[in-house]
């Protein structure tokens, strides 16, 4: 029977693997093979990519396959915010590209998993009952 090549075995194999013989981005060192890393853009796809990784529940939680989508997913954000900027400036963009850009990073989330999950606000029946009953409470009485 033949392993994928994504097999648990695999990933044994390369996790031995000694450190110097590993990428600094597979050590986690660093993001990228070759970026200043110190720039605008580099913090803010940084931050895009640990609110991504949060989201998923964090890193410790996710397989290689999922940190690859999430590292797509805050490069095409961040092609989609420049794009914002350059709009906002008043420049023309190419809308049929920033659209394109914006339904791949819609794509890509979902194949992430992310999807929107609303708050509950409603305040439980003992939280409302108490804030009713302050409400009631004359101003002397309070003092």
């Amino acid at each position: 029977m033949e392993t994928s090549l994504n097999s648990s075995a695999d990933r044994a194999l390369v996790e031995r693997r000694p450190s110097k013989q590993r990428s600094k981005v597979t050590n986690g060192k660093t993001l990228f093979v070759e970026a200043d890393q110190r720039g605008p853009w580099a913090r803010r796809w940084r931050d895009l990519f640990a609110e991504i990784i949060s989201d998923l529940g964090g890193a410790d939680l996710l397989s290689e396959g999922q940190r690859q989508l999430a590292r797509r997913c805050a490069t095409i954000a961040i092609a989609c915010e420049r794009m914002e900027g350059e709009a906002a400036l008043g420049k023309e963009i190419n809308l049929d590209t920033y659209g394109t850009l914006t339904d791949r990073l819609g794509r890509a989330l979902q194949r992430l998993g992310l999807k929107r999950v609303p708050r509950d606000v409603t305040p439980s029946l003992a939280d409302y009952l108490r804030s009713r009953q302050q409400a009631d409470v004359p101003v002397e009485a309070a003092e």
